[in-house]
């Protein structure tokens, strides 16, 4: 039984870790927060709108504390959508049916259970086996989706705020430029505008619509994007300047975002390397000379072995999951 717990114990620190090197990642909105709050810290520009008219800067002051306002919310909203598998199964493009994904896991598990048990090995190996293939497998290959299609969606977005951009400088409704997105944009940018279209074509504001939205997609983009329109519909103001500044900060955000990951990838394929060893060397010499990988499933000293090696792997996932993880 303890050899058991060991095999599984491994194979779901290989396959978790690995995919949380890989897929894993922080939202940004806390630091959106703080630099909006920086913002609104005296300088050149406080003492630039002192002298203004006092209800100007009544205004600007309401619009600054209702964005970091958002912003908070935003976050809370963001961690939430985060642990939830259905809004993590609707970032992925997948149906948001648990229940599915779940039966899905347990065929994994059983498959993969078989396989050993075909192979020749114990029940209870190939039951260690099948629990680390269910629960980790499963997960990996939806963080994987998610992380994907939320790459494409955040690289297109840019350019779909700019159609909306032109639009309204050449007189089109806010309305027919979403159109417009939903029509020609790639996916999975164009169909989430083109759901976007129909929500509001049935009866929803456009905010409303872009919360729906961004339960499919939780992009920091997308809030930044909400939140613009949200509070323009509000105070009123001009959108196409508002949206242009976004374009800019969005394009920034991507830059920045490329050099760091241009800074980091030596990092993260050192630690796919070093993480993916131990296990895989493990494997090899196991199906080489089995007989030398015996002890340690056998002798109660390679069971104390093994489960010292899991707990320095988990440490050292970690460990470098915090090195290279970099929220821009």
């Amino acid at each position: 039984m303890l050899t058991t717990l060991l095999i599984g114990v491994l194979g779901f620190v290989t396959i978790a870790g690995l995919g949380w090197v890989f897929v894993g990642g922080g939202g940004s909105a806390e630091t959106a927060v703080k630099r909006a709050q920086a913002f609104g810290s005296p300088g050149e520009g406080g003492r630039a709108a002192a002298r203004k008219p006092a209800n100007r800067e009544a205004t600007a002051e309401q619009r600054r504390k209702e964005i970091v306002t958002k912003l908070k919310d935003a976050e809370r909203k963001e961690r939430k959508a985060r642990v939830t598998l259905r809004n993590r199964l609707q970032q992925a493009g997948l149906p948001g049916d648990t229940t599915r994904f779940w039966i899905i896991s347990l065929i994994i598990g059983l498959a993969a259970g078989g396989v050993v048990v075909m192979l020749g090995q114990k029940p209870l190996v190939a039951l260690g086996v099948a629990f680390a293939a269910g629960i980790g497998l499963p997960r990996w290959v939806i963080g994987f989706l998610a992380g994907r299609r939320t790459k494409k969606f955040t690289a297109e977005f840019a350019n779909a705020v700019d159609i909306i951009v032109r639009g309204i400088k050449s007189g089109l409704p806010v309305h027919d430029c979403l159109k417009i997105i939903g029509r020609e944009s790639p996916a999975p940018l164009g169909p989430l505008f083109q759901r976007l279209v129909e929500n509001v074509g049935m009866g929803m504001t456009l905010e409303q619509g872009l919360e729906k939205m961004y339960e499919a997609m939780p992009t920091p983009e997308l809030r930044f994007f909400t939140i613009v329109v949200g509070i323009q519909q509000k105070t009123g103001g001009n959108l196409a300047e508002a949206l242009n500044n976004l374009t800019v900060v969005l394009r920034a955000r991507k830059m920045m975002r490329e050099k760091v990951k241009a800074l980091s990838s030596e990092a993260t394929a050192s630690a796919g390397i070093i993480g993916s060893l131990p296990p895989g060397v493990m494997m090899i010499v196991s199906v080489t000379t089995p007989s030398y990988m015996e002890v340690m499933f056998t002798d109660p000293r390679g069971h104390l072995m093994l489960l010292g090696g899991a707990m320095w792997m988990c440490c050292g996932i970690f460990v470098m999951k915090k090195m290279i993880s970099f929220k821009v």
